[in-house]
């Protein structure tokens, strides 16, 4: 079995709440990566039904290192644009303070899945279609393979979260209304 990871830019818009609250896109649908991969829209949703089911999370690491976690994500869900998180980066962790500082300095601004291929096909292209993932872990990253991934906008966390929880679900709908 192989971990694999794809790369997500954080962005200009990192929230960092409270010095400790992040939120973003750690992988969009339909957009490919720079190794040709695109995941499909529904790719995490039975390993996010699973993890569920047992009561377990998606592990926040700091550059993939399993001995290096620096936080929980306290909210991980597929949405019409991809997989959102929101979690807390840990100030207790030694680790943990350094990736809040370097996010609120610009100084990281990446997001990468860790994953297993549950399935994918080739893609005209080259790369694959990537079906269903088994999420493993998100982590914070200083070189994205995915430049169009954000994270949210700073601000009020109350309002923001609000917000964005409204555009989300009028995204969905608007993708549902589209389907049929």
């Amino acid at each position: 079995m192989t971990l694999e990871h794809k790369f997500m830019a954080l962005g200009d818009s990192v929230a960092v709440e409270d010095g400790t609250r992040i939120s973003g896109y750690a992988s969009l649908f339909g957009k490919p990566d720079q190794g040709g991969d695109v995941v499909a829209r529904g790719a995490y949703a039975a390993s996010l039904r699973a993890l569920a089911g047992k009561g377990a999370r998606v592990k926040m690491l700091w550059q993939h290192d399993p001995a290096q976690p620096i936080g929980v994500w306290d909210e991980v869900r597929e949405d019409a644009a991809g997989l959102w998180v929101k979690g807390r980066i840990l100030r207790d962790v030694a680790r943990g303070r350094e990736a809040a500082a370097l996010i609120e300095a610009g100084a990281i601004d990446g997001l990468s899945i860790g994953y297993r291929t549950v399935r994918a096909s080739k893609s005209d292209s080259g790369g694959r279609l990537l079906s269903e993932l088994e999420l493993w872990e998100v982590s914070l990253v200083t070189f994205p393979m995915l430049p169009d991934a954000r994270v949210g906008a700073k601000g009020d966390a109350g309002l923001a979260d609000t917000l964005r929880d409204l555009a989300g679900a009028f995204q969905d709908a608007r993708a549902v209304l589209g389907q049929r």
